[in-house]
């Protein structure tokens, strides 16, 4: 509370600030509260200005108000600034008039700076909110942001309950531990295989049969119980693994082989240097030590050891380009007759190989047995063609096809077994409805007996049933996996069809579009001919066209029937065999065909017998 000697703040009339005058106002008001040692605040929070309460004592405290709790400021509940009874306007510590951001003296809406009732500083009474109350409500919002912020992309996703146990099952990289309706083709094998598990030469053996049918999946089946045995009995037999897909020429099958066995040789000499060093270590302090080894004295040890380093420095492993042919075989032979064992070559999609490279690789291979001293070879062909031992060398077929066996494709019965061993594993318990693994076997069937069809529409399926957060997989979603992955096979080879294939494709699209059915070549090639102009691409001739026809009729994309019309000759007759509507989008998203979308060629009208 102020004393009588301290002269009071007053406004100036237009409201505006004097620098001077509150400069000293502000001074004496510090004075002031020294020498009584009391704040100069009323109760309106610390303003300074005098209220009804001077008739108290000077002995009396002041008592604090729920505005100095409130950081000292004196206002109503909208922040205007407040004045004392005989209209003095409030002033801050420094003695300036509070202002908003423009500068002005906050007013009422008749323009009249805010009185507090009764001449003193508006308390917020019993229906404001503490300081802790606003605190905890601002904690509240931020948390439930963080909580918002923490949700990510996955986090609804990941929300559903999985339907899947084990999807890897289904996909045709796995090998199970059992093949139903293969026990007869496996135990052929497994009887011709056998000889190696005794140290002799397994005769070559070709393994016949479409897509789909258990040729891969029985061969490593058997592949990894022979080597399982061997190592049971301590037999040296090993089964190595290469795809003609991919590694399809003789010189890279040949150094891909050579670094498997250079890798395992290197295995096999560091694990014997750590056996003699530590033998050496040991004869050195007792000559007894080399009692039933081959060796007579810890020199002999000392030069095996020189010998097992020298070999190991000299292995070298072959870059898959760059070498001669013969050094790569050279290096090859030398590498898997490091040492004793039996090894049965197993090479996938083998058809592959020799349309790429011939039959050098093959003539090879079944002729190294002649030459090698410490080891035995054996091949094991699988190829999706019956007839590619046509082509081969007289020589290289008597000695390739020694044993043949042909899986024949799976009845629709066989694949419901197939699906229904796999799916134990692959789902969750009761995950599927009864129809799901008869409809996706009957699918199947209809496609040769496609194994691996199936499990690809099972595991469709299931995706399409867990993206939709379904709790089971029902026949809807089997029907639906069925038209996803028939579209997903015409879009990814119309895709990456060369350009002169897509504008032929175009032209048959074209045609019928404007309602000619089995369009002939003659009419493909004239609607061809003017889209290349469009697109200012090279014209092929008639002929050419004609071939890349029947390479589209080859992918399944269109149905060319060559028809006999009399004495005008023969022609194709030519439909599609794919929709139109997807066909057509995915050949526009090309940059080149995008131009031609409005181009609507004339089409010439014939007369049909």
């Amino acid at each position: 509370m102020t004393r009588d000697d301290e002269p009071e703040h007053s406004s100036n009339d237009g409201g505006t600030d004097d620098r001077s005058e509150a400069t000293v106002n502000s001074d004496e008001n510090n004075d002031s509260t020294r020498s009584d040692g009391r704040s100069s605040d009323s109760g309106s929070g610390g303003s300074g200005i005098e209220s009804e309460s001077d008739t108290e004592p000077e002995s009396a405290p002041t008592v604090p108000s729920a505005a100095d709790d409130d950081g000292g400021k004196s206002g109503d509940h909208d922040g205007d600034i407040g004045q004392d009874a005989s209209g003095d306007t409030d002033r801050n510590a420094d003695g300036d008039t509070d202002r908003n951001a423009d500068g002005d003296t906050d007013r009422n809406a008749d323009g009249d700076t805010d009185l507090d009732a009764g001449g003193t500083s508006f308390d917020f009474g019993s229906g404001s909110r503490s300081r802790t109350d606003v605190d905890l409500d601002v904690d509240e919002v931020l948390a439930d942001e963080d909580d918002e912020a923490s949700t990510g992309l996955f986090d609804d996703l990941l929300s559903g309950e999985p339907i899947f146990e084990n999807k890897e099952v289904l996909r045709p990289s796995y090998t199970p531990h059992e093949l139903p309706h293969r026990k007869d083709q496996i135990n052929k094998m497994a009887t011709i295989l056998v000889s190696a598990l005794r140290g002799e030469t397994p005769s070559n053996i070709l393994i016949y049969g479409k897509t789909g049918t258990g040729k891969t999946a029985s061969a490593k089946f058997v592949s990894q119980e022979l080597e399982s045995t061997s190592q049971k009995y301590d037999v040296p037999c090993e089964v190595e693994y290469i795809n003609c897909e991919v590694t399809d020429t003789q010189y890279r099958v040949l150094a891909q082989l050579a670094n498997k066995f250079i890798e395992k040789n290197e295995r096999v000499i560091d694990d014997r240097l750590d056996d003699l060093r530590d033998l050496r270590s040991t004869a050195a302090d007792d000559d007894r030590a080399l009692e039933g080894t081959e060796f007579a004295s810890v020199a002999d040890v000392d030069e095996r050891i020189a010998d097992l380093e020298s070999d190991r420095e000299e292995m070298q492993e072959v870059p898959m380009t760059g070498w001669p042919t013969d050094r790569v075989y050279s290096t090859f032979f030398d590498a898997v007759d490091y040492h004793e064992r039996v090894v049965v070559i197993m090479l996938d999609e083998i058809d592959k190989l020799v349309e790429k490279s011939g039959d050098d690789t093959l003539y090879n291979l079944s002729r190294m047995n002649s030459e090698l001293t410490n080891s035995r070879i054996s091949i094991m062909g699988i190829s999706n063609d019956l007839k590619f031992t046509d082509f081969l060398d007289p020589r290289v077929k008597s000695s390739l096809g020694e044993e043949e066996i042909v899986f024949p494709p799976y009845d629709a019965n066989q694949l419901r077994d197939i699906l229904q061993h796999r799916s134990d594993i692959a789902f969750k318990p009761d995950a599927l409805t009864e129809d799901v693994i008869p409809l996706c076997a009957a699918f199947a069937a209809q496609e040769h007996g496609d194994a691996r069809r199936a499990l690809d529409l099972l595991r469709t399926a299931g995706e399409l049933a867990e993206r939709s957060q379904a709790d089971l997989v029902e026949e809807a979603h089997v029907r639906q996996a069925q038209d996803k992955i028939e579209l997903d096979r015409v879009v990814e080879v119309v895709r990456t069809l060369p350009t002169q294939s897509k504008i032929v494709l175009f032209s048959i699209i074209l045609l019928e579009q404007n309602g000619v059915h089995n369009v002939n070549t003659g009419e493909v090639f004239n609607i061809y001919k003017r889209l290349c102009e469009e697109i200012d691409a090279d014209v092929l001739t008639q002929r050419r066209v004609t071939d890349l026809i029947s390479e589209l009729d080859m992918l399944g994309i269109v149905n060319a029937v060559v028809v006999s019309k009399g004495r005008y000759g023969r022609t194709k007759e030519i439909s599609l065999s794919v929709p139109i509507d997807e066909t057509e989008a995915v050949l526009l998203s090309d940059s080149r065909l995008g131009d031609i979308e409005d181009v609507q060629p004339f089409v010439q009208a014939r007369f049909d017998n």
